[in-house]
């Protein structure tokens, strides 16, 4: 003979229950006037004989036929007077917010990049979710199991997630040096393609993140490297730059046999590179000054030239004739 319940409440210790039935087995049946207590965090639907007869809010109800008119004072088994008990069970939805629930890339997305070609892309973040439809979650998602939990759904939403993820990489990502810039847009893209998904589950997301898009080792060398060159800049001012130290280091080497030798090899050589070097440089800095000037400039520094007395007339009309022609 089953139970009687005259009570009929559920309290989620864990925080992850979405959905809980009660009475959850064949022991228990629900007493005819039982109180039913609904928080402001639930909603409880009300079955009858396999079929949804309401919808109840929060605050405190008596399961009769003065609160549910549709049912009726039906006996599912004789001998219980008037506490006799019906077949019916409430499912209690709970309607607050499941926050950091995870999603990332088992597997890479094959990306083109614009600058790297075809790479692989890994990436991850967190999102939250709300029941906005308890009926449609219900009896879409639920169906009648006595309990469902956020991690039940959590992997079917990450598979959404990742189908929609690889269409706007597709369509709005150009290259992964531009990431920095992209999370927080991309992530609102994510979000806003996803949603039609979750509202069809009677879901709502309220938060998606994409905390990290990563590229595989030895693309990260690569970009490493790029880094690198780019923080370096003139990268013949550099050399010349890593040159000059050697050649000091090279000065104050201790006066060792093998290192002298290494040290006055390298003395020396340094030392037959430099005037080259300081040449090569000096004349590169005055091309590159000429380059910058314009003919004009140069037209005026060859007048100062010419009242100071440096170049002679001849030298100076040889000289602004030419840079006339360039004008």
């Amino acid at each position: 003979m089953p139970k009687l319940m005259g009570i009929l409440e559920f309290l989620d210790p864990t925080g992850q229950i979405m959905v809980k039935r009660v009475p959850d087995s064949g022991d228990y049946e629900i007493k005819w006037g039982a109180q039913l207590t609904v928080r402001e965090s639930q909603t409880a639907i009300f079955f009858r004989d396999g079929k949804a007869l309401d919808i109840f809010g929060p605050g405190r109800h008596v399961l009769q036929t003065q609160n549910i008119p549709i049912i009726t004072k039906l006996v599912t088994r004789l001998g219980y007077g008037t506490n006799s008990p019906f077949r019916a069970e409430v499912y209690f939805i709970n309607m607050k917010l499941f926050p950091n629930l995870r999603w990332g890339t088992s597997e890479p997305i094959l990306f083109r990049d614009t600058e790297l070609q075809m790479i692989r892309l890994r990436s991850f973040g967190i999102f939250s979710i709300q029941i906005s439809d308890p009926s449609l979650f219900l009896n879409k998602v639920v169906g009648t199991q006595g309990i469902y939990v956020d991690t039940e759904i959590e992997n079917y939403l990450k598979n959404i997630i990742l189908t929609r993820l690889t269409d706007v990489f597709g369509e709005h990502l150009k290259s992964v040096f531009d990431l920095p810039k992209d999370f927080n847009e991309l992530s609102i893209i994510v979000r806003t393609n996803i949603q039609n998904d979750f509202d069809a589950l009677g879901l709502k997301i309220h938060n998606f993140l994409i905390n990290s898009i990563s590229v595989p080792p030895e693309v990260q060398e690569m970009i490493d490297s790029r880094s690198g060159m780019a923080a370096i800049g003139d990268m013949d001012q550099f050399l010349k730059f890593k040159a000059a130290l050697a050649m000091e280091s090279a000065a104050e080497n201790p006066n060792g046999v093998a290192s002298a030798g290494v040290g006055m090899g390298a003395g020396m050589g340094m030392g037959f590179m430099l005037p080259q070097m300081l040449s090569a440089s000096m004349q590169s800095g005055q091309a590159q000054r000429e380059q910058s000037e314009s003919p004009m400039d140069k037209l005026k520094k060859l007048k100062e030239l010419f009242d100071m007395g440096v170049v002679s007339q001849e030298e100076y009309d040889k000289k602004k004739e030419k840079l006339l022609g360039e004008i």
